[in-house]
């Protein structure tokens, strides 16, 4: 198991190192925990370039110590103006394709993102927020564990763009863990966003120059959808667990499935099952699927159709769920949709009290694997999620965001932050916050032990054709037969598996002591300053 490190002064967990470092070198120059945040994003997505980028998405969670309140930005991209389902069902699509320029039909909201949130909390000049980036980016660093794994299981696309083989391969073959990473065109990315903010990256002439080229390759995308692009502060949504209130974004994201679990569980004694025991994976995966029924049912932009938050997350209508889980004991039958779940989490604490819990992703590992020509930028490809079929809410449409599984969390004791919490995995994401959670709240563990406890995963990702639940070998030769008579489809993983998610977090005492706690699945670190 990982150290546990504990701080007075400030906090960073982050799933690369370099850029838990980059955190904690923000802070001790002055800056407060938003500046930290910023510069943590922008240094994954040079350092993570399998799970994130400025071609991606992000969502941030924050807690003002001025205010003492939780603010939310949603920095997801809408789909080009030209996407809609005619536009792939004409060319004999009955999917949208999952990489390639077909593959990029949302905009990129991380860059936005970042200048958003920075502007409205940031201390430290912008320049020295994005400076450790661009170092990265032009002088390069050793490739990580995870990099190295990526580039071998991805090897076929990386191959087929020539920008990601003349970065990420060797001769064509993949990168050895500590071998150099140079993006000399990130840099120059990066250096334009730092002199000119979003403007550069949406609305200048690189953002034009890219537009020009997906449209020209074939992708839905055009420059002006990138410079009618713009993220939002929104309320972020909230309930109550055990004296604790839990914080998610709103819709397009999934985190308000999280919320309908916990509501569900109130119901019974967690602490009184043991954690090892058939008896909690079988009360996890019933949970979850009652929550995902109803995210599958309605989750997509709530622009463009009516989500039902306020039934959803009431208390009563948990009653409801659990009601009925609780009238059958046997497993229940639910096909949840195959999804991608390659993200970077992290979190930032600061001595005075501010709070960032934030997550980013290009969906798939390497996104959509297409850069296009001359730009540097891997476009994320979280549009090919999207639905053909006009029946499901998440249909394709002009200007709409896609059902988000990046989620963020959040929780406070006594109106002040007490747990940040987040995960890489798509179905995983609010299975792997619930373990946590159960974990601190009900189980009485620290933030590290309860990231170390064997996990479950109920569900399918790309290329499973039936959703199993998977669960951590640690805790799995005695129990599989017993959850098979429950009825469940049971499958063993790797003890460790990153394929279980790779969570960040930190847990706040009451007498202000940060420990930081960073998954022994990732590349990542903790470090209190």
């Amino acid at each position: 198991m990982n150290i546990m490190p504990q701080s007075r002064k400030g906090m960073v967990a982050a799933p690369h190192y370099l850029a838990s470092q980059t955190g904690a070198f923000i802070l001790q120059s002055g800056g407060n925990a938003i500046d930290a945040a910023v510069a943590i994003s922008a240094v994954l997505g040079v350092v993570y370039p399998h799970m994130t980028g400025v071609g991606g998405d992000s969502f941030f969670l924050i807690h003002d110590s001025k205010t003492g309140t939780v603010n939310a930005y949603n920095g997801s991209g809408r789909s080009g103006m030209r996407a809609t389902a005619s536009f792939y069902t004409k060319q004999g699509f009955e999917t949208i394709p999952q990489r390639g320029p077909l593959a990029a039909v949302t905009v990129p909201g991380m860059v936005d993102a970042w200048e958003a949130v920075w502007k409205k909390y940031g201390r430290l000049a912008w320049e020295q927020v994005m400076l450790p980036a661009i170092r990265y980016a032009e002088e390069g660093f050793p490739a990580s564990p995870s990099l190295a794994r990526w580039t071998v299981r991805d090897l076929e696309w990386l191959r087929q763009d020539t920008y990601l083989r003349e970065t990420f391969l060797r001769d064509g073959q993949p990168l050895s863990e500590g071998e150099l990473v140079v993006q000399p065109r990130l840099a120059e990315v990066l250096r334009g966003v730092s002199a000119e903010g979003r403007s550069y990256f949406y609305e200048g002439a690189f953002s034009r120059r890219m537009g020009a080229a997906t449209e020209r390759d074939g992708s839905p995308l055009t420059a002006d959808d990138f410079a009618a692009h713009r993220g939002e502060w929104v309320e972020p949504v909230s309930t109550s667990y055990r004296g604790h209130d839990v914080y998610q974004l709103p819709p397009n994201t999934q985190g308000f499935s999280l919320l309908m679990m916990l509501n569900m569980l109130e119901h019974t004694d967690v602490s009184a099952i043991a954690r090892f025991s058939p008896e909690f994976y079988h009360l996890m995966a019933e949970t979850v699927k009652k929550a995902f029924r109803d995210r599958d049912r309605y989750l997509t932009d709530p622009a463009f159709r009516d989500i039902p938050l306020d039934r959803l997350l009431s208390k009563a209508y948990a009653s409801e769920l659990w009601h009925e889980l609780q009238s059958s004991p046997q497993a229940a039958e639910h096909l949840s949709a195959m999804m991608g779940q390659d993200t970077a989490y992290a979190a930032v604490t600061d001595d005075e009290g501010n709070a960032v819990s934030f997550i980013q992703s290009l969906y798939f590992d390497f996104g959509s694997a297409y850069v296009p020509d001359g730009c540097g930028v891997i476009l994320q490809n979280r549009g090919s999620f999207f639905s053909l079929d006009d029946r499901k809410p998440n249909v394709l449409e002009p200007r709409k965001r896609t059902f988000h599984t990046l989620m963020p969390g959040m929780v406070l004791k006594n109106g002040r932050p007490y747990l940040l919490l987040g995960t890489q995995g798509g179905e995983g994401q609010p299975q792997t916050q619930l373990s946590i959670l159960t974990g601190v709240i009900d189980y009485g563990m620290n933030v590290q032990q309860a990231i170390a406890l064997p996990r479950w995963l109920y569900g399918r990702t790309w290329g499973d054709v039936s959703d199993t639940l998977k669960i951590e070998h640690r805790s799995y030769e005695d129990i599989s037969s017993r959850l098979e008579a429950y009825g469940h489809t049971v499958e063993a993983v790797r003890d460790y598996d990153a394929l279980m998610g790779e969570a960040q977090g930190i847990l706040i005492a009451d007498d202000g002591t940060f420990s930081g706690a960073a998954d022994p699945r990732s590349d990542g670190l903790a470090i209190g300053i």
